[in-house]
């Protein structure tokens, strides 16, 4: 199906783009790596009647480390952050831009646009609130810097006003002893996950947890943070214990609908799983090992 008419307009810069989507009005979208908007357009679910272009805008697709932290323009695309260095000194951003759809999506999406969009079935939300991560924007009023997760509201919701803009995204280098991993279980590579897990911890020696962030994506209308579960896990000693409270709490917190992916039952049985197997991947990458992580499929 062709999308609904629309009139195309090509911005110079992000301030430009934020000036056009708001004198334009409700009727204009933004359009970044289309990822997400064009589908919907060839379904006639959103029909804009203006487009904003913001890929011919220089400057927002860097990946770079400054003064201690990743700094990650809103129109880098996945598959520029997976290639990158600096991403890949975080391995969970890279398990992350390495497993998101296919080559064809991770060539055209942004990080940008998936964190704009806020799908309660996307991956780089629930990675990203296991990090220090600020979201920076403009928009008429100016430029301010969001914490993630304050920024993201509801499903498909987010703290954006009317045609504010992300500018970029900033990332605190963890520290030295941490290690994280993301696991997102799919039947194909192009589906969106059953459901996923991503998780950062800290070590204090070889066997202790200092601090541990979790999250996990595809269970609720956005990520879950589940309390009970970091708090069964932070300062505790790293054995099967402590582990097993840890998934258990995991699994406790989440409350998924039945759908076509799987019952509420098994998304929580699998919600467990993926909990064990990514704080496994993150005590050892912790500990200084190379292990390889990313997506699971059916």
């Amino acid at each position: 199906m062709y999308p609904s008419p629309f009139h195309y307009h090509r911005a110079g810069s992000l301030e430009e783009a934020s000036r056009m989507l708001a004198e334009l009005g409700e009727e204009a979208r933004p359009l970044a790596g289309g990822q997400s908007l064009i589908p919907l357009m060839k379904l006639r679910l959103a029909a804009p009647a203006h487009l904003v272009d913001l890929n011919f805008i220089s400057g927002l697709s860097h990946v770079e480390r400054k003064n201690g932290k990743l700094r990650i323009g809103a129109l880098a695309r996945h598959s520029e952050i997976e290639a990158s260095p600096a991403a890949a000194a975080i391995p969970i951003l890279l398990d992350c831009a390495a497993g998101v759809a296919d080559p064809q999506v991770r060539h055209r999406g942004t990080i940008g646009g998936s964190v704009a969009e806020a799908d309660p079935s996307g991956d780089w939300v629930p990675v990203l609130l296991t990090l220090d991560t600020t979201v920076h924007v403009t928009g008429p009023a100016g430029e301010r810097s969001i914490p993630l997760a304050e920024f993201v509201t509801d499903a498909y919701t987010t703290q954006l006003a009317p045609a504010e803009l992300i500018r970029e995204i900033s990332i605190q280098a963890p520290a030295a002893s941490s290690g994280g991993a993301y696991i997102a279980y799919k039947r194909c590579a192009p589906v969106y996950a059953t459901a996923t897990a991503a998780v950062q911890l800290t070590l204090a020696g070889r066997d202790t947890c200092s601090d541990v962030r979790i999250a996990l994506g595809c269970v609720a209308l956005t990520p879950v943070r589940p309390a009970e579960a970091e708090a069964a896990l932070r300062g505790q000693p790293l054995n099967a214990k402590t582990i097993d409270a840890t998934v258990e709490a995991a699994r406790a917190a989440t409350d998924p609908p039945s759908d076509i992916r799987g019952s509420a039952e098994y998304k929580k049985n699998l919600v467990a799983a993926l909990v064990r197997r990514a704080i496994e991947t993150a005590v050892r990458r912790a500990r200084g090992e190379t292990v390889a992580g990313g997506h699971l499929y059916a």
